[in-house]
C-alpha cells in the first residue's frame, strides 16, 4: 500500500503532463474543425434524427472519466504513431470537406468520421496504446456522433416506417379490430392513419439503441450477447412504436379523438420509450445471469478434472 501511494503521488505531474498536452492537442483540433462542429451544433439541435449527436461527446468522456483508473495507470507517449494518425485523420477531414458540408451530404459525414480519428490520434500520441485499448469502448463511441448521409437516414426511417406499420395492422388484428393495410396506410372503422416519416419513431429509437448499448456493455462480457441484446432492442424500437400508433388509434376511436393530436401523441413517446425499457429488462438480466452460471461453471470444470488427476 505504501508503494502504491508513492507511486501515485509520482505520477500525478506526469499525468497532468499528459492531461496539459491532450487538451493543448484537443483545442487545437476544435480550431481547425470549427466550421463543422458549428454545423454538427447547428445540425443537432434542428434534427429529430440526429439530436443525439451534440450528447455522444460528453457522455464520452464521462465513461472515459468513470475508468479513468484502469484508462491512464500507465500513461506513455506515443508520439510517432499519435502524430501520424493525427496527420491522417486532418487529411481526411480537408479531403472530405471540400466535397462540402451540407447536412446529409457524405462529405458531412466523412468529415465527421476524419475528426473522430484525429482526435483519436490525439488521445494515442498523449496517452499511448495501452490506454487506448482500456479506453476503446468510448473511443468507439464517438462514431455514433456521425450524422448519417441522407440516402442512409431516408432507408432508415423507411424501414421503420414498414416495420411499425406492419406491428401496428398485426396489432389491430389482434385486438379484432377490422383494417385494411396498403403500404403505411391503415385504415379501420371511421379513420384511415398514415405511419407518416415523423412516425417513423427515428429518434426514440436511436435514444433506445444507445442506452441498450451502454446497459449491456456494462452488464455483459461475452461480445455476442452484447450484440444480440442490441439487435433486440432494435427490434423493439419498431414493436413500441406499433404499439404507440395503435393505442392511439383505438383510444381515438373508443375513447376521444382529440387523441391522435393531444399530448400523449406529441409528447408520449416517453412513455413508450419506458415501455420498451421495461420489455427488455428482464432478456438483460436473463443474458446476465446465463453469462454468471457459465462462468461459474468454467471456474469448476478445471477443479474437477485436477481433483480426478
Amino acid at each position: 500500500m505504501a508503494d502504491e501511494r508513492i507511486w501515485k503521488k509520482s505520477s500525478t505531474p506526469r499525468l497532468w503532463r499528459h492531461h496539459a498536452c491532450f487538451a493543448l492537442l484537443a483545442a487545437a483540433i476544435v480550431a481547425i474543425t470549427w466550421t463543422l462542429l458549428r454545423n454538427l451544433t447547428v445540425y443537432s439541435l434542428q434534427d429529430q434524427s440526429s439530436s443525439h449527436i451534440i450528447l455522444i461527446p460528453f457522455i464520452a468522456a464521462c465513461l472515459i472519466f468513470a475508468a479513468r483508473d484502469a484508462v491512464f495507470v500507465k500513461a506513455v507517449w506515443s508520439t510517432a504513431y499519435g502524430a501520424m494518425m493525427i496527420a491522417a485523420g486532418l487529411v481526411a477531414y480537408f479531403s472530405f470537406r471540400s466535397l462540402g458540408l451540407a447536412p446529409g451530404s457524405w462529405g458531412f459525414a466523412g468529415a465527421t468520421i476524419a475528426l473522430i480519428a484525429t482526435c483519436m490520434g490525439a488521445f494515442l500520441l498523449c496517452y499511448g496504446a495501452s490506454a487506448v485499448r482500456a479506453a476503446l469502448f468510448p473511443l468507439l463511441f464517438l462514431l455514433l456522433a456521425t450524422p448519417w448521409p441522407a440516402p442512409i437516414l431516408n432507408r432508415v426511417i423507411y424501414l421503420l416506417q414498414q416495420g411499425s406499420a406492419a406491428i401496428t395492422y398485426d396489432l389491430f388484428r389482434l385486438a379484432g379490430v377490422p383494417v385494411l393495410r396498403k403500404g403505411v396506410l391503415l385504415s379501420v372503422p371511421g379513420i384511415t392513419i398514415e405511419v407518416a416519416q415523423e412516425c417513423s419513431s427515428i429518434r426514440s429509437s436511436i435514444a433506445l439503441f444507445i442506452t441498450c448499448l451502454l446497459a449491456a456493455h456494462y452488464s455483459l462480457r461475452k461480445a455476442w450477447r452484447v450484440w444480440f441484446f442490441v439487435a433486440l432492442a432494435t427490434v423493439f424500437s419498431v414493436v413500441k412504436n406499433g404499439i404507440r400508433i395503435a393505442t392511439l388509434t383505438l383510444l381515438s376511436i373508443y375513447v376521444d379523438p382529440r387523441f391522435l393530436s393531444g399530448p400523449l401523441h406529441r409528447d408520449g413517446g416517453i412513455v413508450f420509450f419506458l415501455l420498451a425499457l421495461v420489455m427488455l429488462w428482464p432478456v438483460l438480466l436473463f443474458l446476465q445471469k446465463s453469462e454468471t452460471a457459465q462462468g461459474r461453471s468454467e471456474m469448476v470444470k478445471p477443479i474437477n478434472e485436477l481433483a480426478v488427476r
